[in-house]
């Protein structure tokens, strides 16, 4: 479900190549630039951007010059996600391309189902998949390090929930939709001990402190 008052539509993305005409003039030079970043932006789109709806055309820059002109693009390739050219010139980056492309589809999408936010190398992320695995409860497992799409989207959202100036730990959980925190906090709703332990039957999920978790970001999102 989208999020109240933002729009549901795909993001836009609009690469304005060297090509085209305008009166007598005709752009008969290809473009190296302009082909590498529309590989670029293509394998950026099937990759860290997975999943994200997003509108992907591309434009031909003297037939439609005075387009990215408005919002500062002069210098082919131009790349703009809605109306703002992050990318011109050059090949593009596509960090800037991802991070920003994220950002737009947190505004518009809330996060549904479960999902870990972690990395392979930290303790508590292994402890909140035991959790996970004890209670039989099915989730998303997204490494933050080997991709960075995964990064950029648990930045969006986490921020806005424990601010700026708090450190951004993992692992961070959300069950069905609600933010949880980390792996404490996991295992105070799915009622499993501190530790792990494998040889005791499944824990259980406490509906109760779910709902309170729900109940609570409603009243944070209505604040906002």
């Amino acid at each position: 479900m989208g999020k109240t008052g933002s729009s549901n539509e795909p993001v836009k993305l609009t690469l304005f190549k060297w090509a085209g005409r305008w009166g007598p003039f005709r752009i008969k030079i290809p473009c190296g630039e302009c082909a590498l970043t529309e590989d670029v932006a293509q394998d950026t789109l099937e990759n860290e951007l997975e999943g994200i709806p997003v509108k992907f055309e591309m434009r031909e820059w003297l037939s439609e010059w005075w387009v990215p002109l408005r919002r500062g693009g002069w210098h082919a390739p131009i790349v703009m996600v809605e109306n703002e050219v992050i990318s011109q010139g050059d090949a593009l980056n596509r960090g800037i391309l991802a991070e920003k492309i994220v950002r737009l589809h947190v505004d518009r999408f809330d996060l549904e189902g479960t999902h870990l936010f972690g990395k392979e190398n930290c303790p508590h992320c292994k402890r909140a998949k035991g959790y996970f695995e004890q209670a039989g409860k099915p989730y998303l497992y997204r490494d933050v390090v080997k991709n960075p799409g995964a990064l950029y989207e648990m930045l969006a959202r986490v921020k806005p929930i424990i601010g700026d100036k708090t450190p951004v730990t993992v692992p961070q959980i959300w069950i069905d939709g609600a933010y949880i925190g980390g792996a404490e906090e996991l295992s105070e709703i799915l009622d499993c001990p501190v530790e792990p332990n494998f040889e005791r039957g499944q824990c259980s999920i406490s509906p109760g402190k779910l709902k309170r978790k729900q109940k609570e970001q409603r009243k944070r999102k209505r604040k906002k």
